[in-house]
């Protein structure tokens, strides 16, 4: 479904990304590993459309999307949950819930009932507001806030940063019911190997902007990884 090619990307004089190249299929996984500043968060936002590339082409669903901007990406399906959370913290959790409405038609424009099957927590805490919540909860929000769009590309920027372990779980669990429904790409920036070893169906090590080693999740081998992670 997305099909990075050859992308070289620049903040000024200073290259984040050199000749990166990726896919994310549908009905998988894909995981984007390695240590801080290599250029993973860089690779999201070209995807998203939030950086320019300098070089290479971008596809989603055979389209050429290089030069889209990224509310014409949003329209096409392709939801950001950007590491920080970015919610409005003055605003109750179901109007932080409704800014997805933005991209997606008028017909569309309620919060699915699969929300709150997905996350129980935000049905109870609707007129709360979204700065109150804890870290794990706000994480959970900007996921869900990403599904009111109806993604068919989630594009995760490290959600387990700052959570806690009982939520991380849960965010395993709702990752795992997304990819099951057969209808989605998923590329998950990660951090915590454990938590990418046991949902990547596909992965990809990155190091000074460039992939140095990809495979598919089952021939992950954690050495090679580690050695690429680990400060």
């Amino acid at each position: 479904m997305l099909k990075v090619e050859n992308i070289d990307l620049f903040y000024g004089a200073s290259q984040a990304l050199r000749g990166v190249s990726l896919t994310a299929e549908k009905d998988a996984v894909t995981c984007v590993m390695g240590r801080n500043g290599v250029g993973k968060t860089s690779l999201l936002r070209a995807v998203a459309g939030q950086h320019p590339v300098k070089s290479g082409r971008i596809f989603w669903e055979d389209e050429d999307i290089t030069a889209l901007p990224p509310f014409e990406r949003s329209a096409r399906g392709i939801a950001l949950v950007p590491q920080g959370r970015e919610i409005f913290p003055l605003l109750t959790v179901e109007e932080n819930l409704e800014t997805g409405y933005a991209a997606i038609p008028r017909k569309l424009r309620h919060i699915p009932d699969e929300i709150f099957d997905l996350f129980p927590v935000l049905r109870d805490m609707l007129g709360r507001r979204g700065g109150d919540l804890s870290g794990g909860q706000q994480q959970q929000l900007a996921i869900a806030r990403a599904l009111v769009t109806r993604p068919r590309l989630l594009v995760l920027d490290e959600p387990t940063e700052g959570i806690q372990p009982s939520i991380i779980k849960d965010i395993e669990n709702v990752i795992r019911v997304l990819v099951g429904r057969g209808n989605m790409a998923i590329l998950l920036v990660e951090q915590y190997f454990e938590f990418a070893q046991r949902l990547a169906d596909a992965y990809a090590v990155m190091d000074r902007g460039e992939i140095v080693i990809a495979g598919r999740g089952e021939d992950m081998v954690e050495e090679d990884v580690h050695r690429h992670i680990t400060v």
